[in-house]
């Protein structure tokens, strides 16, 4: 560093570390960027398909977490690397979109980009490379619409909807019981969508777990479940035809806001004091009774006094209900969260057909039951598992079932899994590539070969030969013009995937290769990596 004088006399500094900034750029810049994106897909590959494995990731405080949903893994991975940051966000915006193919996205944008770098070593333009890869997103894009096929399906028919969902959780660790959890997301979406506006609000379903228990004693509760018990041990386990007083106000005497200190002296002060106080809670009480509530949901805690004056009114109180569970409670049971207790109306009451108080295992463990409610619109999904890992990963693949079954109510048309979808789209792509006369055409080819990464590493994951299985596969379906052959990774002794009942989302497939290709598109544009030295 120097210091030096402008023609005013005043200092300036001279940096001398300028030249020490590691710079990358050109044909470098751009092998580097694709190295990082191949790294992350690389790790990902392996937890593709029904066979794929999963990951443990740990975190700085020790916390481990098991799971194969490439959203979770990349996003608890610590990455520095910008463009392995990319790769991050793309499966996050495949998640937050679509809620599943969070794998599969990272897999095919890592493919695209080890196809690109051959035709860079060749000596075309990375631009024309992007170019092209546009041009075969669209027709990719274009022939998935072409193969996808509607299926219809009602509240009393919803098979369609198990089985695409079953799809989704075959990848996953719970894919044992695949078919009850497929059918309780299912259910428990149908139970909140809209189809009229072919809506559906995720919010409403609650995912509750509990370790203990087997995974097949997951259920899904038509209505709220809190992990809160009766404030009192000897208030009624179970009432029915409750009505509910959902309260945001404590069973507390009323605090002044000025600072105060009150003296108390003599035996006879006390007594007024204690029975100004039991007055408040008597009158709180009775508030709640005059009304004709029979339970009462508090967001606060209460005094001792409080909780035994319940108790001996024979009112069930429950306290300190966190915000959302308490909104929950009150869409489900159709009541009004309250304030205050002058508030406190007829009207404003949730409507419960029963609450039950359930305990689990020889713990203490308990939980409340509100079911049967007014408005069915909120439900929960109550999962058991062996431990808390599980727990948490069943939750992920519920999620992505959930998702799915939205998706499909939104809209119905499904593509077949297995591979098949990216393999008839990559031979629909290699012929569409001759009638473009450009150097396009070969970024279009690139993109028809890394279309087969995907069904290759279904392959893989599978224990089979990964380029004999893909070209006996692809050979089929160019040969009997059916796009639904794909890998038959469960070694059913078919590649039909029809036969099999492998479905995917259009929408979710077709998010896959826009985001991808979006992607591949940006890092193929940086020719230029400037990162400061390191002290």
């Amino acid at each position: 560093m120097a210091l030096a004088f402008d023609e005013y006399g005043r200092p300036f500094i001279i940096l001398r570390e300028q030249e020490q900034k590691t710079r990358l750029r050109g044909l470098d810049a751009q092998k580097a960027n694709i190295s990082a994106g191949k790294a992350v897909a690389r790790i990902l590959r392996t937890s593709l398909g029904p066979k794929g494995m999963d990951k443990m990731l740990q975190s700085p405080d020790g916390e481990v977490t098991v799971t194969n949903d490439g959203a979770t893994i990349l996003e608890q991975m610590d990455v520095d690397n910008q463009i392995a940051k990319l790769m991050v966000e793309l499966s996050q915006s495949q998640d937050y979109e679509i809620g599943d193919g969070t794998t599969g996205v990272v897999v095919l944008a890592g493919a695209l980009l080890e196809h690109a770098e051959r035709l860079l070593e060749r000596g075309i333009h990375p631009i024309r490379v992007a170019e092209g890869y546009e041009m075969a997103s669209r027709i990719a894009f274009d022939h998935l619409q072409h193969i996808s096929q509607k299926f219809e399906f009602g509240l009393d028919n919803i098979e369609p909807l198990v089985r695409t969902c079953m799809t989704t959780l075959s990848s996953k660790i719970v894919n044992r019981c695949k078919r009850d959890l497929a059918e309780i997301a299912v259910k428990a979406v149908l139970a909140v969508a809209d189809l009229e506006r072919k809506d559906v609000n995720l919010d409403l379903i609650k995912v509750e777990g509990k370790v203990g228990g087997k995974l097949e004693d997951t259920e899904l509760v038509y209505g709220i479940l809190i992990d809160k018990d009766m404030s009192h041990p000897q208030m009624p386990k179970r009432i029915e035809d409750a009505k509910i007083a959902i309260l945001t106000c404590p069973f507390e005497p009323p605090k002044p806001k000025t600072k105060h200190k009150v003296d108390i002296d003599t035996v006879e002060k006390f007594q007024t004091l204690r029975l100004q106080e039991q007055k408040y809670f008597d009158d709180m009480v009775q508030q709640c009774k005059d009304v004709g509530a029979t339970l009462v949901i508090c967001q606060w805690g209460f005094d001792d006094e409080a909780n035994h004056l319940l108790m001996h009114r024979n009112l069930p109180a429950v306290r300190w209900v966190g915000g959302v569970e308490l909104e929950l409670i009150a869409i489900a049971t159709g009541g009004r969260i309250v304030p205050r207790f002058q508030e406190l109306t007829p009207d404003k009451l949730g409507k419960a057909g029963i609450v039950r108080e359930k305990s689990f295992g020889t713990t203490k463990d308990r939980m409340l039951y509100i079911e049967h409610c007014a408005n069915s619109r909120a439900v929960t999904i109550f999962i058991r598992g062996g431990n808390k890992m599980m727990i948490e990963e069943t939750k992920r693949s519920i999620h992505d079932a959930l998702c799915v079954a939205r998706n499909l109510i939104r809209n119905n048309s499904i593509v077949y899994g297995g591979g098949s979808a990216e393999i008839s789209c990559s031979v629909a792509v290699e012929a569409a590539a001759d009638k473009y006369p450009g150097v396009e055409q070969y970024a279009i080819r690139a993109f028809a070969d890394a279309l087969d990464s995907v069904p290759m590493a279904l392959a893989e994951n599978s224990g089979l030969q990964p380029i004999e299985t893909l070209s006996a596969v692809k050979s089929q379906q160019i040969k009997e013009n059916n796009p639904h052959c794909g890998i038959d990774c469960n070694d059913v002794g078919t590649n039909d995937m029809r036969e099999q009942n492998v479905f995917e989302t259009l929408i979710g497939k077709q998010q896959q290769i826009l985001l991808a290709t979006q992607v591949v598109k940006m890092i193929l544009k940086i020719d230029d990596v400037i990162s400061p030295s390191d002290f």
